[in-house]
């Protein structure tokens, strides 16, 4: 079963991350998994054309990869965050490798925003990683744009639950490249004629 929204127990049961903006009557556009040049320029292209700000959580190899498209993210106004070095589970790593990766990672990607990849981190690793002054950023709706057993169409549908102050998360990763371009729009457009404005997080 995919849940599109954060559960309530889960978020009352881990309150040191964020899961939600600080604003109600603001929704906050995220992008993980980037930054690659078969996604992350259309995306720009598209914020940039709406008048958006987004927080984009980019992984360091990527980065490595396409050191242009972190400068143009940060020159274009958006904020950055880091997503580990490798992408990697952190229910899966051992706490001093994950902590490596996040610390390899920073050489490439400037921010204390943090967040975990599969949305998976122990207990253990998000200590660690307040003490050195990260925010751990989760989010209150998945878009699922990655998935292949998910339409477009429904992902749409589920947008209509999307509230004030959520936190959104999209990819700009080779998997979401065509479903972005369908899904992103509607959504934008569906949530700016309900009043709500958008803000990257900081």
């Amino acid at each position: 079963m995919r849940f599109f929204s954060s559960p309530r127990l889960v978020q009352l049961l881990f309150p040191k991350w964020t899961w939600r903006g600080p604003e109600n009557n603001v929704i906050y556009l995220t992008f993980d998994d980037g930054p690659t040049p078969e996604s992350t320029p259309w995306i720009l292209s598209f914020l940039k054309k709406n008048d958006l700000k987004a927080t984009f959580f980019c992984v360091g190899e990527q980065a490595i990869k396409s050191p242009d498209l972190i400068e143009q993210i940060v020159e274009e106004g958006h904020s950055i965050g880091n997503h580990t070095m490798h992408h990697e589970n952190g229910w899966k790593t051992r706490t001093g490798k994950y902590l490596d990766s996040i610390a390899q990672s920073t050489a490439h990607i400037d921010s204390h925003l943090f967040r975990p990849p599969y949305g998976k981190i122990r207990l253990s690793q998000s200590k660690k990683l307040r003490e050195l002054g990260y925010k751990v950023i989760m989010w209150t709706w998945l878009s699922y744009d990655f998935d292949k057993v998910i339409s477009a169409d429904k992902i749409i549908s589920n947008s209509k639950k999307i509230k004030g102050g959520d936190i959104l998360v999209f990819h700009d990763n080779v998997k979401a490249q065509e479903k972005i371009k369908e899904v992103l729009p509607f959504i934008v457009n569906a949530i700016r004629e309900r009043g709500f404005i958008f803000k990257m997080l900081s």
